[in-house]
């Protein structure tokens, strides 16, 4: 699922505008696209704000689609962030409120940034998250939130689950040409950091759109995912945890890409 709300808002910090320019690309599970998957995300321009959900998958035992959860989940998100005062979102709020008013059955993780006077403001429950990329280099990864290996943080209806509370909030200082990077785990179960960093490196020499850098590493990230002799951050963990396991970890795959650009007050 994709939101997109098409009038731009820019944030003013002194004699600067900064904003974000953000793109999306999603690959369902193949065996899911005829469902459209069980990730959902969103990219709202006007109020400088973007998140991603999973919708957990083992409710398909239980005969549920769990990315209804998902893409309810998000779409109620964008209803709280336009109630927001402008300029200063609160996503751990519009993250509470959207949990209250979801009421599909399945479970979810979640992720929300928005930019705000103080940077850039995220929570984030789960294994979904976000880097953020400065120079060249890794400058912030959001931590994984999960019970035990391969059992993550995620919300459900109800009080089944975990709750918005449980959640990681994060401001982060941000400046011109730092580039955001948000997804669910089908992209950072496959790529490490510095595989998605050389993406961003070469698509900024490059001058791709921010949907086009999203589209690169989410190929890469699904190239991975099919690769069954390639060491991945996914069979890291789960060796780790004392299982015998190798290569990627074929999953829905989320990327939204956001530049952090700036121009003269107008």
């Amino acid at each position: 699922m994709f939101l997109l709300l098409d009038v731009d808002h820019r944030k003013i910090l002194g004699d600067r505008t900064l904003k974000l320019l953000s793109g999306s690309c999603y690959l369902p599970h193949p065996d899911k696209e005829e469902t459209g998957g069980e990730d959902a995300h969103f990219i709202c321009v006007d109020e400088q704000a973007i998140g991603v959900a999973d919708g957990v998958g083992g409710w398909a035992d239980l005969g549920i689609d769990a990315g209804q959860y998902a893409r309810e989940l998000m779409s109620n998100s964008v209803t709280a962030i336009k109630e927001e005062p402008k300029g200063s979102i609160d996503p751990a709020r519009v993250l509470e409120k959207a949990h209250l008013t979801t009421k599909a059955k399945g479970s979810s993780t979640a992720c929300i940034i928005a930019l705000t006077d103080q940077g850039i403001h995220a929570i984030n429950l789960g294994d979904s998250g976000f880097i953020v990329v400065r120079d060249g280099c890794t400058v912030f990864q959001s931590p994984v939130q999960q019970h035990s290996f391969n059992f993550t943080y995620q919300l459900e209806c109800g009080n089944g689950g975990d709750l918005p509370s449980s959640g990681q909030v994060f401001t982060i200082p941000v400046a011109p040409g730092d580039v955001i990077i948000a997804g669910t785990d089908g992209l950072f179960d496959n790529l490490y950091n510095n595989e998605v960093t050389a993406v961003v490196v070469h698509a900024a020499r490059a001058g791709f759109e921010p949907q086009v850098t999203a589209q690169k590493i989410a190929a890469l990230a699904r190239q991975r995912a099919q690769d069954k002799n390639r060491q991945t951050p996914f069979s890291t963990a789960a060796q780790d945890a004392g299982f015998r396991y190798y290569g990627g970890k074929l999953d829905d795959i989320t990327v939204v890409v956001s530049y952090i650009t700036c121009s003269s007050k107008e």
